[in-house]
């Protein structure tokens, strides 16, 4: 576990942040070491499944991992995250109770959006980090143009079927900070080849 500081250091802690789905507990630790070691600390978890809450726990565990979790739908899924030790939330939308409870529980919080509404909500509460998503199916780079532009104090993190191709001309835009990705830990890989994927993504330029 590591001291994230706010959601702007966390996502300016490297290009990518993992998108991680645990189906198996018993890996959970290895991946997080692994990651790491590749160069990537902040890792999120999400509540996609039940070993998820076990998972961040033990990932906790890593030195230097930054551990968050993902796909959080709800205040009792936020209230969970927390009981679990993670450092940071990450919501696919935001819904006013949500927003809320998030920012009324100080961790840093990132939203998702897909249009200029989503963000104007989230702005309402004080948020200027966001998280766009679902990156590719909402339109892409030029829709993140599109909403960038009215909103320049607004960063985002576009996650949502981004790839190692692709990644580096998402970082190449200004509001930009990180991209989420799952290439980085596929489901079967060993922990050599996670160590691999993750140099290449922590190398990618910002």
């Amino acid at each position: 576990m590591s001291a994230p500081g706010d959601i702007e250091t966390i996502m300016r802690s490297g290009p990518v942040i993992p998108v991680l789905v645990v189906d198996d507990i018993g890996h959970a630790r290895e991946t997080a070491e692994a990651l790491v070691e590749g160069g990537l600390k902040v890792l999120e978890v999400t509540m996609r499944t039940p070993e998820a809450l076990p998972a961040i726990r033990r990932m906790n565990l890593v030195p230097g991992a930054i551990v968050g979790a993902g796909t959080v739908l709800n205040d009792k899924q936020l209230d969970e995250a927390l009981a679990a030790g993670s450092e940071f939330i990450v919501s696919p939308g935001l819904t006013d109770l949500l927003g809320r409870a998030a920012v009324k529980s100080g961790i840093p919080f990132l939203p998702g959006i897909a249009n200029s509404g989503d963000i104007m909500r989230g702005m309402d509460l004080g948020l200027k980090h966001f998280k766009f998503f679902p990156a590719m199916a909402a339109g892409g780079i030029p829709a993140l143009k599109a909403l960038a532009a009215p909103f320049h104090k607004a960063k985002f993190c576009p996650t949502g079927g981004i790839s190692p191709a692709t990644a580096p001309d998402w970082l190449a835009l200004d509001p930009v900070l990180c991209v989420g990705g799952s290439w980085v830990a596929p489901k079967g890989a060993s922990p050599e080849e996670v160590v691999r994927l993750a140099r290449e993504a922590s190398e990618l330029p910002v």
